[in-house]
């Protein structure tokens, strides 16, 4: 007989919610639990917890709470302030879904004897009888699909990982089936930054949480030409116009950093498209290695369209050229790369 036993993750808002219900009503045995993070974020507070336990227990399930606090500093915020020091940009969702989402959690399914977990991500879970074995996709939820932070998660285990909102085309759909259930978060707002940073000022968290110091230092052309002057390095991302504070006949962008002379360097809009990268920290879900030219599509952002490619391994890299020229690449975030619908793998973009 199946083992239809699965610890949800439960965050307290209508997503992971309605996921508990959907994953009742198909008969699972489910144990919802919410994992403790970070101390003032908007996933981790006393309302987050009480809300998931008032759901649990209104659906009649257990909740159970995990003290986290430990990994997700050494896994989500150190590697934060770490890249944002290197002169990348961070996205903490990745890391977080890796080490805590699909790592930590999974080894307590085990411990609780669940053959499964699940969260409230707009992603998807199938067996695939062409590669025969189980693959992750995109789900039906068009702009809201949450592949591309799912990349990372180790392959062994996406036969045990359930999405039950896959199928859902909207959010309106999900919180209308909170309301039908009277559930108290069906009308409970979206958290769209970074959780661990609720009022957005990521400038002020590495101030206050490392030894990062804004260090004035020049602004300048790729050919050394001072603009202006910077307030540290950390203060810019790659295709940043607002706030330079220089004026020029034309608009000019950041291009990237010089961290050993301390520059930020700009250039005109068509200066920050490229048509080649190379991706590290690969992970593939689908095949072991890429020894030859794959054709695929490329997200280089969460928010962003996928772009025609293709890709190779080379040793622990993974060389990705474009069809088109892409805009404003940036080093630290991801490359995702998929076949149609389904995540072939990923990695972190290198330059």
């Amino acid at each position: 007989m199946e083992n239809k036993k699965v610890l949800l993750g439960m965050s307290g808002g209508v997503d992971s919610s309605v996921s508990a219900l959907l994953l009742k009503e198909q008969g699972y045995e489910v144990i919802g639990t919410t994992l403790e993070l970070y101390a003032g974020s908007s996933c981790c507070n006393q309302n987050t917890y009480l809300d998931a336990k008032n759901v649990c227990n209104q659906i009649g399930i257990p909740h159970i709470t995990y003290n986290c606090k430990d990994i997700f500093k050494t896994h989500v915020i150190d590697n934060f302030i770490n890249t944002y020091a290197n002169c990348q940009t961070p996205n903490p969702c990745i890391e977080c879904n890796k080490y805590l989402k699909f790592g930590f959690m999974y080894e307590k399914a085990q411990e609780l004897g669940c053959n499964y977990i699940a969260t409230g991500h707009y992603a998807k879970t199938e067996y695939h009888t062409q590669y025969q074995k189980w693959v992750l996709k995109q789900s039906n939820a068009g702009k809201k699909d949450q592949s591309y932070v799912l990349w990372n998660l180790p392959k062994h285990i996406i036969e045990h990982v359930l999405f039950p909102l896959s199928d859902f085309p909207n959010k309106e759909e999900i919180r209308q089936i909170a309301r039908n259930h009277n559930l108290k978060v069906a009308n409970k707002p979206d958290s769209e930054d970074i959780c661990f940073i609720p009022d957005g000022n990521y400038k002020k968290f590495l101030e206050t949480n490392s030894n990062l110091t804004p260090t004035k230092g020049n602004i300048v052309t790729k050919q050394g030409k001072i603009l202006g002057t910077h307030t540290g390095l950390y203060h810019y991302t790659i295709g940043q116009r607002k706030g330079l504070g220089i004026s020029n006949p034309v608009p000019l962008f950041v291009l990237g950093f010089n961290p050993n002379k301390n520059e930020v360097i700009v250039g005109e809009e068509n200066e920050l498209y490229q048509k080649e990268i190379t991706v590290s920290d690969i992970n593939l879900l689908l095949v072991d290695n890429l020894p030859n030219w794959t054709e695929v599509s490329v997200k280089t952002r969460y928010s962003s369209k996928k772009a025609k490619a293709s890709i190779k391994q080379e040793q622990n890299n993974i060389k990705v050229i474009f069809e088109e020229p892409q805009r404003a690449i940036t080093p630290g975030q991801s490359a995702v790369f998929y076949i149609e619908d389904i995540v072939l793998g990923g990695g972190k973009i290198m330059k």
